[in-house]
């Protein structure tokens, strides 16, 4: 190697490698310090200079490379998946539930409060499936019991600890990453309802990717067989048929367990007329599921504006929440207020950095 400086970048041919100044080249017998953070080098130069650095730095270099990718891989695969915002707009406290799917590592806490206006962030990791709820009513008794008057999981405590909600409760249900790598997810009157809810996807991509769920207050335009009241007489939840009547055609059970012998009951009718994007029966799929690709959700317990519909003695149906059409999709009016931005993927930054330390790893070894 010829005893010289490298050419500078007036050199024809010469380009800008960065150049940490703690990195030591050998010239010749000498270590010589690279004062300059950026020094312009010849790429058969810095070649020719590495080609001296010790074998056992080389290989420390690759070693931390390699760390880092794996690291990467690491944050992005096991860490997280998708990131669950709650929000409660309700006039009174809520106690999401959450419950995992069977044989999936449980997203924690599986149980928490929710005051007026508060909002919660967690983040599931991936491949998670499960579904949340609201807890209403709730209290805790002079021995720590722990009880809610609608959406009880029977825990006792305030986590569910892998237990569900006691019907009937409004269930948003997801599947991450699941067929194509797409995330699945839905509001469910299945259950029966307890409170409005709203799912609004964010930064995701997909012809389905949309809001979902059921925005009308229906406990108060329950039907009277299927309305559970407190002990004030108020409406406080609104049973499925399958839950009030335990009918095998209303739980699509037995010889109506198949798409085409169980239909939609004048019950799941008036549900779906209300909420016209959320499950009212087992097999309402068509209309009720919805995909993303690489989004986060917000779930908005009594999202604005919230219809509240009372009870007439004919027993009227709701009336649907106003809907718009645009060229995204079905939006429902009000969901824009949710306040929730498509914010940056929290792992851009890592992939940035994973390409840069492989193509360091490319060219400098």
């Amino acid at each position: 190697m010829e005893n010289r400086e490298p050419n500078r970048i007036h050199d024809s041919g010469s380009y800008l490698v960065p150049f940490p100044a703690y990195i030591r080249a050998l010239r010749g017998n000498q270590y010589v310090h690279k004062l300059s953070i950026f020094n312009h080098w010849r790429p058969s130069r810095f070649n020719s200079s590495l080609a001296y650095l010790p074998k056992m730095a080389k290989l420390s270099l690759s070693i931390c490379l390699l760390i880092i990718a794996i690291s990467q891989l690491f944050i992005q695969g096991v860490i997280s998946s998708a990131t669950f915002t709650f929000v409660n707009k309700c006039d009174q406290t809520i106690w999401p539930g959450i419950l995992s799917n069977a044989g999936i590592a449980p997203l924690q806490p599986t149980g928490f409060a929710l005051q007026k206006g508060e909002s919660k962030v967690l983040n599931a990791p991936a491949s998670w499936g499960g579904r949340f709820w609201g807890r209403t009513h709730c209290s805790e008794d002079s021995a720590g019991k722990f009880t809610c008057g609608t959406g009880d999981c029977g825990s006792g405590t305030l986590e569910c600890a892998g237990a569900g909600a006691t019907p009937p409760a409004t269930l948003a249900e997801f599947t991450l990453d699941g067929d194509g790598g797409m995330d699945f997810f839905d509001v469910s009157l299945v259950d029966g309802y307890n409170l409005p809810m709203l799912v609004a996807p964010s930064g995701g991509s997909g012809h389905n990717c949309t809001y979902t769920g059921c925005m009308v207050d229906l406990n108060g335009a329950c039907p009277s067989p299927l309305k559970v009241m407190n002990s004030d007489g108020d409406g406080v939840a609104c049973k499925s048929a399958c839950e009030a009547f335990g009918k095998a055609e209303d739980c699509c059970s037995g010889a109506y367990g198949t798409p085409d012998t169980c239909k939609p009951s004048s019950y799941s009718q008036l549900f779906k007329t209300a909420c016209p994007r959320a499950y009212s029966y087992a097999y309402d799929d068509k209309t009720s599921t919805f995909t993303c690709t690489g989004a986060d959700y917000q779930v908005t317990f009594c999202p604005p504006p919230t219809t509240s519909k009372k009870s007439t003695e004919g027993q009227e149906t709701p009336a649907p929440p106003q809907i718009s059409t645009g060229s995204t999709g079905m939006v429902y009016e009000g969901a824009e207020e949710l306040e929730f931005g498509g914010a940056p993927s929290l792992y851009a930054g890592i992939h940035v950095a994973t390409v840069a330390a492989i193509m360091a790893a490319v060219f400098f070894l």
